[in-house]
């Protein structure tokens, strides 16, 4: 069964600093057409840290949201940077911590009915603390979690950003 669709016009209808939206006219598999609103986004990277028998998390206001989450340390790719080299910077800028062993967990893509964003999961361990200096605008609380107190925060509905989750289950399996 056939189900690419075929793009016929693209017209960008905001451009940020951040996202792009595109209203897309498209051809579907069966000859209909329709249309798509795409955001295009660089990408990101999410960090699960251990420390010890603990997990490093930032707390930190969402705006969209207008709640304060708990999230893993996490950040946006700059245009053509190298997801580790990302992952290793967002790493110390938020929490103050470098770690000598990383895991590649892969990438997981967040909205894919509506955006390209795609996020790579790394698994941080063997860390030792440097200094915090977190970008510009951006204010939060670094925090130690013991793991078994986090898989009660993500199981009690306490921790629901899906980055977090997504990396959390592919770092931690035995803790699913």
């Amino acid at each position: 069964m056939n189900f690419e669709e075929k793009t016929l016009n693209s017209q960008t209808v905001y451009d940020g600093k951040i996202i792009t939206v595109l209203k897309d006219d498209v051809e579907v598999a069966d000859g209909h057409k329709s249309f798509r609103e795409v955001v295009k986004h660089s990408g990101g990277v999410v960090v699960l840290a251990i420390h010890e028998d603990k997990i490093l998390f930032v707390k930190q206001f969402r705006y969209p949201m207008k709640e304060v989450l708990l999230e893993l340390p996490a950040g946006k790719l700059e245009k053509g940077e190298n997801p580790f080299f990302a992952a290793q910077r967002e790493l110390e800028e938020e929490t103050g911590y470098c770690a000598d062993k990383w895991t590649d967990l892969g990438f997981v893509y967040t909205s894919p009915g509506y955006s390209d964003e795609k996020l790579y999961l790394f698994k941080a361990e063997n860390l030792h603390f440097t200094q915090c200096h977190p970008d510009e605008g951006e204010i939060l609380q670094p925090l130690e979690i013991k793991i078994s107190d986090a898989v009660k925060m993500i199981n009690n509905g306490e921790i629901n950003d899906a980055k977090t989750l997504c990396a959390f289950f592919r770092g931690m399996p035995c803790q699913k």
